[in-house]
C-alpha cells in the first residue's frame, strides 16, 4: 500500500469514455452534422427522456442553460421571487437572477440535505411564483411535500437534478417528479459530454414553448418566422454522440459507482468524525461524489485541514457548496429577510467530496481511505 510519500495524483473525479464514444464521435463528424441538429441528438433525447419516465428531453449546452431554459418557459418575470434551497451550487440562484427573479433561501433538513419542506411555507410571500427543488449530490428531495405545498398555492415545482442522473423517489426517476427538471452532463457527472444538459418535461404545451426559446424563438411549424425572442440554448450533435455512448452504459457505469461508495462506507466506518450522507427509505440516490462531513472534535482536525494533509499526498477532494445566502451577489437580500439557514452553514463547513469515478482503482481508494485514517488524532 503506497505510503504519505507517495504523491502520485489521485483526482477528484474523471469521465468514463470506454465504450462507443470515439466510434459515434467519428460518425458524427463524417456525417457532416457536427451542429445541433443529427441523428444523435434526436437518439439522445428519445432515450433519456424514456429513463426519466417524461414524454419529452430537450438537450441544451449546459446545464445552467437548462435551469435559465426552464425558468423562461414558466414565464418567471421580474419581481417574481423563487424559493431556492441555500445549500446548492450558485447556478441555481444564478438563473433565478439572469429573468429578473430574487430567489429566497430556505434551509435543507439534515434527514436529506435536500430542501426542507418544514421550511418552505414560511418563505412564501404573495411574490413568490415557485421552487427550484434540488436534488443535493445525487439524493432526492422529499417531491410529494414540497409538490404538495406548492399546488396549495398555485405555484410550479422545478427539479434541479443536475447531479442526481437516474436516481429514484419512492419508486419515481427523478427528472419526473415536477413540472420540468434540469439536468448536466458536465465532465464530473456520471454521464458526461463535457458540457451539456437537458431539460424534461411531459406537458406538450411547455415542451413546445421551451422547444422555441431554445431555437432562436422560430416557430417549428414555420421556418424563419419567429413569433417569440428566443436563445441559441441548443447542444451540438457531435455532444450528443459522446452522451449516446454514455445512455447505452449508464448500468455499468452506475455499478461501478456504487461499488466505491460501498467501500468507502466499509472503509471509513470506524473512523471517528466522520460522517455519511443520510439516505432516506424512499430515495436512491444516484452515486456522483461520495460526501462525507467532518467533526473536528472527535476526528481531531478541521475539514479544511484533512483536505490540506489530502492533497499533500496527492488526492484532490472539494469542499461541500459555500451557503448561497453568504456569497456576496446575495447576502444582502438574504440578511434584509432575515433568511436563516442553520443545517445549511454547517454541512458547507465540514462537508467535503472524496474522488468517485468509474477507473478509481481499489488500491487507489484504500489509499484515499489509509491517508483520512492516518490524519485522525
Amino acid at each position: 500500500m503506497p505510503g504519505p510519500g507517495d504523491a502520485r495524483p489521485i483526482p477528484v473525479s474523471a469521465p468514463d469514455l470506454s465504450g462507443n464514444e470515439e466510434r459515434y464521435v467519428v460518425d458524427a463528424i463524417r456525417s457532416s452534422w457536427i451542429s445541433s441538429t443529427g441523428g444523435y441528438v434526436d437518439r439522445f433525447e428519445r432515450e433519456f427522456a424514456e429513463a426519466c419516465g417524461t414524454r419529452s428531453a430537450i438537450a441544451v449546452a449546459n446545464w445552467t442553460i437548462a435551469l435559465h431554459l426552464a425558468l423562461l418557459a414558466l414565464d418567471v418575470r421580474p419581481g417574481d421571487e423563487v424559493v431556492v434551497p441555500a445549500l446548492t451550487y450558485i447556478a441555481t440562484a444564478n438563473a433565478v437572477r439572469y429573468v429578473g427573479a430574487e430567489p429566497v433561501f430556505v434551509d435543507v433538513d439534515p434527514a436529506t440535505w435536500c430542501i426542507d419542506p418544514a421550511k418552505l411555507e414560511a418563505a412564501i410571500t404573495d411574490r413568490t411564483r415557485g421552487v427550484i427543488a434540488v436534488h443535493l449530490y445525487g439524493h432526492p428531495a422529499d417531491m410529494d411535500a414540497i409538490n404538495r405545498i406548492c399546488g396549495a398555492h398555485g405555484m410550479w415545482v422545478v427539479e434541479d437534478a443536475a447531479e442526481a442522473h437516474f436516481s429514484t423517489y419512492k419508486g419515481r426517476p427523478a427528472g419526473s417528479l415536477a413540472d420540468i427538471a434540469t439536468f448536466s452532463f458536465y465532465g464530473n457527472k456520471p454521464i458526461t459530454s463535457g458540457e451539456g444538459g437537458a431539460v424534461t418535461l411531459s406537458d406538450p404545451r411547455l415542451e413546445r414553448t421551451a422547444r422555441m426559446l431554445r431555437g432562436q424563438g422560430m416557430d417549428p411549424t414555420r421556418r424563419y418566422y419567429f413569433p417569440i425572442t428566443g436563445y441559441n440554448f441548443r447542444l451540438t450533435n457531435v455532444a450528443c454522440a459522446l452522451l449516446c455512448a454514455q445512455m447505452e452504459r449508464r448500468v455499468v457505469i452506475m455499478e461501478h459507482r456504487n461499488a466505491i461508495f460501498d467501500r468507502y462506507r466499509s472503509g471509513l466506518a470506524e473512523i471517528p468524525g466522520i460522517g455519511f450522507q443520510p439516505v432516506a427509505a424512499w430515495a436512491i440516490p444516484t452515486p456522483w461524489l461520495f460526501c462525507i462531513t467532518v467533526d473536528p472534535d472527535a476526528f481531531g482536525r478541521t475539514r479544511d485541514e484533512l483536505a490540506e494533509r489530502l492533497a499533500a499526498e496527492g488526492i484532490e477532494t472539494r469542499p461541500f457548496f459555500i451557503p448561497l445566502n453568504t456569497l456576496p451577489p446575495f447576502s444582502d437580500g438574504a440578511a434584509a429577510r432575515g433568511d436563516a439557514v442553520p443545517v445549511s452553514e454547517s454541512l458547507g463547513a465540514s462537508g467535503m467530496n472524496l474522488p468517485t469515478f468509474g477507473s478509481l482503482a481499489e488500491g487507489d481508494q484504500m489509499r484515499i481511505v489509509d491517508a483520512i485514517r492516518r490524519a485522525a488524532r
